[in-house]
């Protein structure tokens, strides 16, 4: 008799990546630019009340990362980290807007065909 094995033996183990990908998600670089850099906000999430519920009692916030951290030394290594630098580098490049986002996508002005009137126009010119 041959050996007995289950199949999908590790659906479970695939599963649990699943939910890892989405778990951990951070603010995307477009909110924290609109929104956590202006300086009145980013006054406010520097200086927030005391939260029990956050790590570190919400007392040390890297803004341009949108992370808590337990404590300040552990806040100023991140600032002196690759991560860090590397979303500084990224939040200094303008957002991408709503119209660039279409151009890009082929639906801005840019990209389509001329209309008919407009070729038949195009005609009439040049003869």
């Amino acid at each position: 008799m041959g050996r007995l094995r289950r199949s999908r033996t590790h659906h479970a183990q695939r599963d649990v990546h699943r939910a890892a990908r989405t778990r951990a998600r951070t603010r995307d670089l477009d909110q924290i630019q609109m929104i956590d850099l202006d300086p009145k906000n980013r006054a406010a999430l520097e200086a927030q009340p005391l939260d029990y519920e956050k790590p570190g009692l919400a007392q040390h916030y890297c803004v341009e990362c949108a992370k808590y951290f337990e404590t300040d030394h552990a806040l100023r290594s991140h600032w002196k980290s690759k991560v860090h630098k590397r979303r500084c580098k990224a939040l200094k490049e303008p957002a991408y807007t709503i119209e660039e986002a279409e151009r890009a996508a082929g639906l801005g002005r840019e990209g389509k065909r001329p209309t008919s009137t407009n070729t038949s126009m195009e005609q009439d010119m040049t003869v």
